[in-house]
C-alpha cells in the first residue's frame, strides 16, 4: 500500500494578493470613515445639547427679570416699564408695552390704572393702544364699561380720569359706529353711568336715583337730541341689577410680597452716592432683599436682587458683623 498525503493549498497569484491588499485598504478607510462620522454625530448632539441647555438658561434668567419687573412696575411703574426696556423683555415699542399691561399677570391693577393715566407723550399713546386691546364691538355700553374697568383700577386725579374716558369713547364709538352721534355723547354718557353706578350701590347714598331721574340727567346729549329711552333703561336696569367690579389686585402685590419673609431686621446700610450709614428695616423674601425707612412704610426705598450677588465679610472694628454685596 502507499501513503497518500493531501495536497497543500495553492499559493495565492500576485494578482490576488493586490487584491486582498486593496480590499484591506479600503476596508481600513472604510473605519476610518464611519469612525469620523460618529464622532460628527456625538459632535453635533453635543451642540444641540450645549444650545438646549443655553436656551433654557435664558428663559430661566428671562422670567427673573420678568419677575423682578413687575415688582418694581408694582412699586413705580414708569421705572418698572423702563427695567424690562433696559433688560430687552419689553421693547419701547408702545403695542408690546400696551399687551403687557392688558395682560396684567402679576401687576398690580392700581399701578396699571397709575401708568395709563399719566400725561406723558409715551404714556398717552400706551393708553390708546391699551384700551384697543379691548373688543367693545356688539356690546352695549354698560357692558363695555364693565369689561373696561376691570383691566385696571381707576386712580382718583379727575384729569387721569378724563384722559381714560375720552380714550375709551373714542374706542367705543369705532368698535359700534351709528349708535351715537358723536364720541361726546358716549363720553357724556359713560360718566352718568359710573355715577348712576356710585348713587345706587354706595350705602352712604341714602337718596337713590330713579330711571326718570336718570332719563333727565341725559336730555340732549346726542348732538342736542334726545337718547332713545329702551335703551337708557336697559343701561340704568343693567348697574341696578348688577353693580360694577372693582378689580382686586391678584396677590402679587407689595402687600403679599412682605407679608411672609423669610428674614426681617433693622440694619446700617451704606448709601451709594452719599457714603452715610442709614438704619433701615430689611425684608429678605423672593430672592430679593426689600429696605425701608420704617416698619410701618408699605412701600420699600429700593429693591437688591440678590441673583448673581456674592457676600463676603468686612474688617469694620467699629462695626461688627459687616458684610458686602458684590
Amino acid at each position: 500500500m502507499m501513503d497518500v498525503c493531501p495536497t497543500s493549498s495553492s499559493a495565492l497569484s500576485e494578482t490576488e494578493e493586490v487584491e486582498i491588499e486593496v480590499i484591506k485598504k479600503h476596508r481600513t478607510e472604510l473605519l476610518e470613515d464611519i469612525q469620523k462620522l460618529k464622532d460628527e454625530i456625538a459632535e453635533v448632539f453635543a451642540e444641540i445639547d450645549h444650545f438646549q441647555q443655553s436656551q433654557s438658561s435664558k428663559v430661566i434668567q428671562r422670567d427673573k427679570i420678568l419677575s423682578m419687573g413687575r415688582k418694581k412696575f408694582n412699586m413705580d411703574p414708569a421705572k418698572g416699564i423702563q427695567y424690562l426696556i433696559e433688560h430687552n423683555v419689553l421693547s419701547s415699542n408702545v403695542q408690546e408695552i400696551s399687551k403687557f399691561l392688558y395682560k396684567g399677570e402679576g401687576l398690580n391693577k392700581t399701578a396699571i390704572g397709575d401708568y395709563l393715566g399719566q400725561r406723558d407723550p409715551l404714556n398717552l399713546q400706551v393708553l390708546q393702544a391699551f384700551v384697543e386691546c379691548h373688543q367693545f364691538a356688539n356690546l352695549n355700553l354698560v357692558q363695555a364699561l364693565r369689561q373696561f374697568l376691570w383691566s385696571f383700577r381707576l386712580p382718583g386725579e379727575a384729569q387721569k380720569i378724563d384722559r381714560m374716558m375720552e380714550a375709551f369713547a373714542s374706542w367705543y364709538c369705532q368698535c359700534n359706529p351709528g349708535v351715537f352721534q358723536s364720541t361726546d355723547t358716549c363720553y357724556i354718557l359713560s360718566f352718568s353711568v359710573i355715577m348712576l353706578n356710585t348713587s345706587l350701590h354706595n350705602p352712604n347714598v341714602k337718596d337713590k336715583p330713579p330711571f326718570e331721574r336718570f332719563a333727565s340727567m341725559n336730555r340732549g346729549i346726542n348732538n342736542g337730541a334726545d337718547l332713545e329711552e329702551p335703551l337708557l333703561r336697559n343701561l340704568f336696569d343693567s348697574i341696578k341689577n348688577e353693580p360694577f367690579s372693582i378689580p382686586e389686585d391678584d396677590g402679587n402685590d407689595l402687600t403679599h410680597t412682605f407679608f411672609n419673609p423669610s428674614r426681617e431686621g433693622w440694619l446700617l446700610k451704606l448709601g451709594g452716592r452719599v457714603k452715610t450709614w442709614k438704619r433701615r428695616w430689611f425684608i429678605l423674601t423672593d430672592n430679593c432683599l426689600y429696605y425701608f425707612e420704617f416698619t410701618t412704610d408699605k412701600e420699600p426705598l429700593g429693591i437688591i436682587p440678590l441673583e448673581n450677588l456674592s457676600v463676603r465679610k468686612v474688617d469694620d472694628p467699629k462695626k461688627p458683623n459687616c458684610f458686602e454685596l458684590f
